[in-house]
């Protein structure tokens, strides 16, 4: 049967948009969380009960141009001038740390360091000390209070920095029977789970913050490395926290 209608008289009825209150969340995450890529927010809102697929978390993402620029260039290396690293072989928490140093400055052009440790095994951040200047005896320090709370490990990475050659870094290795294991001059692969973390630090939190002080650098250093050690999904860990997967390996 065909009914003689004029099309007209026809009309399409907007239907409302089922994805509003998605879209949003998805928006108030990649805000909130200014260098989360998409995959990140999609474990964020799983943790909270929004079960959906991946794809359309993409898609929702991609429209509110919350794409984020890529953090550095791609290198092209010849594979036949890469040579090979000998694995890290660390299977328990404490086991391992790495430490190293970021530079920044204020916002009044003052420079400032910060000595970062974290452990190899868990990667939680174990410190994030800001100051101006850092040497050895600042280096000790922070190791005492990590050590007072965490224990000693076996053996510490780092670099050939003076901070940590120095004599005062050395006694503390000896008197704690700590071995301190020293990448290669020019080979900063040699300590690759601190440059990893480093990277994640300046990209998350010393690149998006302005520090008028170096009491206020230190507070909002403070408040991120407990958001990266308690929630930040870590892919390495697969996309759990340091915390959380701590608390596993404690199990």
């Amino acid at each position: 049967m065909v009914c003689r209608l004029s099309r007209g008289t026809w009309h399409y009825q907007p239907q409302d948009d089922q994805q509003t209150a998605l879209r949003q969340r998805i928006r108030d995450l990649a805000l909130a969380r200014v260098r989360y890529g998409y995959k990140r927010i999609d474990v964020l809102l799983k943790r909270e009960g929004i079960h959906v697929n991946h794809k359309r978390v993409y898609r929702l993402y991609s429209q509110q141009g919350l794409q984020l620029r890529p953090k550095r260039p791609k290198r092209h290396v010849s594979a036949a001038r890469r040579q090979p690293r000998p694995a890290v072989q660390v299977e328990r928490t404490n086991e391992a740390w790495s430490m190293d140093f970021v530079s920044d400055q204020l916002q009044g052009g003052q420079g400032f360091r910060v000595l970062t440790v974290v452990d190899v095994h868990t990667r939680e951040c174990l410190a994030a000390v800001p100051g101006s200047p850092l040497r050895g005896e600042h280096v000790v320090s922070a190791l005492d209070v990590i050590r007072a709370r965490e224990g000693a490990p076996e053996r510490i990475y780092c670099d050939n920095g003076s901070e940590f050659t120095g004599r005062l870094v050395d006694l503390w290795a000896h008197h704690h029977k700590v071995e301190l294991a020293f990448s290669r001059p020019g080979k900063p692969t040699g300590n690759a789970f601190i440059e990893s973390f480093n990277g994640t630090f300046r990209d998350e939190c010393l690149n998006v913050h302005w520090f008028s002080t170096l009491g206020d650098a230190r507070s909002k250093i403070t408040q991120w490395v407990g958001e990266y050690n308690g929630s930040r999904p870590h892919r390495a860990l697969g996309n759990i926290s340091p915390l959380e997967f701590k608390a596993q390996s404690a199990n």
